[in-house]
């Protein structure tokens, strides 16, 4: 495995060649952020800090706190302060539609961050979404091959919510139409907040009377709200979760046996080729000609993009030691409080 996911993080990132480098060379490259509320954006933001700087670029960047109003005023302002290029992760989908229109008739182009931002005009990077979604279905359905099933999903503004759960349903529709599965309890999770996924659950906890034997949830913070709800009725532990992001937390609660999964997207990954690809963009490579550039056209309007994919590997408790090896926590981290001998990883 740990060959895999050093293969994985080497894979299409390398083929982001930093030859292009001296192309925008003394350029200033904007990040409009959705929110800091979780861990990753973090990690996301150190890694494209430090590979701008590495070109010899500028970074700037606006926080828009969960407002998608704010996030059009915020990219406003990165172009006003002289972005050549944008890198927007985008907390509505729609709403930052008339954003993305302003760089692009001013010339400057748009990388969609790991949120789909369905534009011609705009590059999209991101990993594969809904192999993630197949990957935290499979993870649980091992666990329960049959029973109640909750899901609790993304936020209905990010396109990735559905891709996820499309994946998911994938993996699992065989066994909901033979009935072995039956969906109990099926939500939206506005802006991704733990607090509004806990809510979810414990809503369908109640309604089905604490008798729930599985829960997909869409990343690590919606499950860390499940698992919250579940650990309040004394079922954490005994319901297989899922989850994505590698949050440490989450990885400590799969060593603690409260969550199954967690797929994990190295974000210094991700963060290394947007910048990567805006350095491109702004030295003038069209979008098609960025390396490693594919056409997709599976979003909600079928719009053709330029976009580049990178792969997801899943965290079960018997594969920890990869985002260890990998230096993504340190195993103090994901050992906290584990009972000696419970988990290989944990000794």
């Amino acid at each position: 495995m740990r060959n895999t996911a050093t293969a994985v993080l080497a894979g299409i990132v390398l083929s982001l060649s930093l030859s292009t480098a001296a192309l925008a060379e003394g350029k200033t490259i904007g990040v409009s952020w959705s929110n800091f509320q979780e861990e990753r954006w973090k990690t996301d933001e150190a890694a494209i800090k430090a590979q701008i700087e590495a070109d010899g670029n500028t970074y700037i960047s606006a926080d828009a706190q969960s407002s998608p109003a704010k996030q059009l005023t915020d990219v406003e302002s990165l172009i006003a302060q002289g972005a050549n290029a944008l890198i927007i992760l985008a907390q509505d989908a729609s709403a930052i539609g008339p954003a993305v229109e302003k760089a692009v008739a001013e010339g400057i182009p748009v990388i969609g961050y790991d949120r789909l931002i369905e534009n011609a005009d705009a590059f999209y990077l991101t990993f594969d979404n809904k192999e993630v979604g197949r990957m935290q279905a499979q993870a649980v359905f091992e666990a329960a091959p049959e029973g109640n099933y909750v899901f609790i999903k993304g936020s209905s503004a990010d396109p990735n919510a559905d891709f996820l759960f499309e994946g998911q349903m994938e993996v699992l529709k065989e066994a909901i139409d033979s009935g072995k599965i039956k969906n109990v309890g099926e939500a939206y999770t506005d802006g991704w907040l733990p607090a509004n996924a806990q809510r979810n659950m414990e809503q369908f906890l109640t309604a089905n009377n604490n008798e729930v034997d599985a829960v997909v949830a869409s990343n690590d913070g919606t499950a860390g709200g499940a698992i919250a709800a579940l650990e309040a009725q004394g079922l954490a532990g005994s319901v297989p979760v899922s989850g994505q992001d590698g949050d440490h937390a989450a990885l400590n609660r799969i060593a603690l046996g409260t969550q199954t999964v967690s797929v994990w997207k190295d974000a210094r990954e991700l963060g290394k080729a947007a910048a990567q690809i805006a350095n491109q963009l702004a030295g003038g490579t069209a979008m098609d000609q960025v390396e490693g550039a594919t056409k997709w056209a599976e979003g909600p309007n079928k719009v053709e993009m330029n976009s580049v994919f990178l792969k997801p590997v899943p965290i079960t408790k018997d594969n920890l030691n990869v985002v260890i090896d990998a230096g993504w926590v340190s195993k103090d981290v994901v050992c906290q409080g584990v009972q000696p001998g419970s988990v290989d990883v944990c000794g």
